[in-house]
């Protein structure tokens, strides 16, 4: 009975910590909790964000948003190639405050572990209104039904 008890809490506490590493991917943003919005429909931000991708993103993640081949297997290294951020990938699927967190701050800063990955943090190299800008872009290339949904899962993040 004892190690049952003992195999519940771990199971709890484990859930506890799940539950903050998501609330702190949904929610981070820049200047405190401030709420990150792309612009898709802002024609001055998204080509910024056009030259920002071709200058910081391209290489990795394709002229055209499709990323590398075989973006879902980890290389010999450890490592996944860089996704698509056209509609065939997961972008989409993650809200504006992730998408801008992830980007400036890189993943292993979010979960404060390591983790191997190629994507650096812009966090010294990219202005917030860069940020905005490049994400701004790569969701203006997204087709207008994916816009919508990736509106909804943003909309959803902001109410929690």
């Amino acid at each position: 009975m004892a190690k049952l008890s003992t195999t519940m809490m771990l199971l709890v506490a484990g859930g506890a910590l799940l539950s903050v590493v998501a609330a702190y991917f949904i929610t981070s943003a820049p200047a405190g909790n401030a709420r990150i919005q792309l612009m898709p429909n802002d024609t001055e931000l998204v080509s910024l964000g056009g030259a920002v991708y071709v200058q910081n993103c391209a290489a990795c993640h394709g002229a055209a948003l499709q990323g590398q081949a075989n973006w879902r297997s980890r290389m010999a290294n450890g490592r996944l190639p860089a996704p698509p951020h056209d509609e065939t990938g997961h972008t989409w699927h993650h809200p504006d405050n992730y998408l801008f967190a992830v980007t400036k701050y890189g993943i292993e800063a979010m979960i404060k572990n390591t983790y191997p990955n190629n994507m650096p943090a812009y966090e010294d190299q990219l202005s917030d209104r860069e940020i905005i800008a490049v994400l701004s872009y790569i969701k203006s290339q997204w087709p207008r039904k994916i816009q919508r949904q990736h509106d909804q899962i943003s909309q959803r993040s902001s109410n929690q």
